[in-house]
């Protein structure tokens, strides 16, 4: 940024420096979503970098043999869990879009903490101790984040030079490099590989990956449009339904009981909303026009009226145009994203969450 760059440059560097220092979070085998803020032409674009499901992938991925859903654990830990990664595509596609700093130049500082060590941060060291027993169950993941048998000490260097030269293969040739060639079947090799839990992703399905360019979801408040990101994210529709609900209200002080209280269930009215309709609207139908329309919110605002916290919060009934089954989220809420929020000295916004969905992703 100090040199001129853009934020979509400083994303790509900050992206590829995360991937090293934060593994638990965020990097080249996640996905992400972005906002970006074009200050020139005052347009917002959204653009899709999540993972995608293999091409074999069957509504029985997640099944037994007896037809049975695994267990959270069973299913995440081990290749099957594993979808096609879009970070490195998304950070290309947001480079070729407004990036204007040379390409290879982007991924120096990653390379050279890679080749060099960084040292260990405190919560890295913490979450390795935490999960000891995944990440001991595959041999390339525990010579990794063990010495001698034990997890990382906070504090300790620790040096990557598969990552640096992975980097290095990004910055000559592009995104590409991870979607063909010796890293994608490595990728194949791997998750294919996973002992008791194979997955079944294939060079196809890394080489035809695509980023896809989405409509924002806008709602107004107090006099503003705010827009985020919309299906196949929740974000901006669970803050926008927040936020509807809200703005039926004065609200007071931050630390006004009362306001804490109006924030607080319109969250759990949202959330409530958010377990039982959002999904990936490329393959389920969603309401997403109804949950976030002026008359279901302000319906839906009703319940907040009083002075007393909700006792039982449930799904609403936002207008839709079709049928379908609904059935409630049952994923866990780890830390497991990492979140970026950048300005350039051109006033250019860009607003990133990237994951590996679950904390160190599929311990692979």
């Amino acid at each position: 940024l100090k040199e001129g760059g853009t934020a979509a440059d400083a994303m790509v560097a900050v992206q590829a420096v995360l991937g090293l220092v934060e593994p638990q979070s965020s990097g080249i085998g996640g996905g992400a979503f972005l906002v970006w803020f074009d200050a020139t032409t005052r347009k917002l674009t959204t653009l899709d970098g999540r993972e995608t499901a293999p091409a074999a992938a069957t509504p029985r991925l997640f099944q037994n043999a007896n037809g049975d859903r695994l267990k959270f654990w069973d299913a995440v830990v081990g290749g099957r869990s594993v979808g096609v990664p879009g970070t490195p595509a998304l950070m290309e596609a947001a480079y070729k879009n407004w990036g204007q700093k040379a390409w290879s130049d982007l991924f120096a500082e990653a390379i050279d903490l890679a080749e060099s060590g960084f040292a260990v941060s405190p919560r890295l060291a913490a979450l390795v101790a935490g999960d000891a027993d995944r990440l001991a169950q595959f041999s390339d993941t525990a010579a990794y984040f063990f010495r001698d048998g034990k997890p990382l000490l906070e504090g300790s260097r620790l040096i990557n030079a598969e990552y640096a030269d992975v980097m290095r293969r990004m910055a000559n040739e592009g995104a590409q490099a991870i979607y063909s060639g010796h890293i994608a079947q490595a990728i194949v090799d791997t998750v294919r590989g996973a002992g008791r839990n194979p997955g079944v992703i294939s060079l196809a399905d890394l080489q035809t990956y695509k980023v896809k360019e989405r409509p924002a979801v806008c709602v107004p408040f107090r006099g503003h449009q705010v827009c985020g990101m919309g299906p196949p994210s929740s974000g901006a529709l669970t803050v926008g339904q927040i936020l509807g609900l809200l703005d039926q209200f004065p609200l007071g002080s931050a630390d006004s009981p009362q306001t804490m209280r109006l924030m607080g269930d319109a969250s759990r009215l949202a959330f409530a909303d958010r377990g039982r309709y959002m999904a990936d609207s490329d393959f389920v139908p969603m309401p997403t026009k109804g949950l976030v329309s002026a008359d279901y919110l302000s319906e839906r605002a009703k319940l907040l009226t009083g002075s007393k916290a909700l006792t039982e919060v449930l799904p609403g009934n936002p207008e839709y145009s079709h049928a379908s089954l609904w059935a409630d989220d049952v994923s866990l809420e780890l830390p497991s994203t990492s979140h970026i929020s950048i300005v350039d000295s051109y006033g250019n916004a860009l607003s990133m969450t990237t994951t590996i969905e679950n904390g160190f992703g599929s311990r692979l």
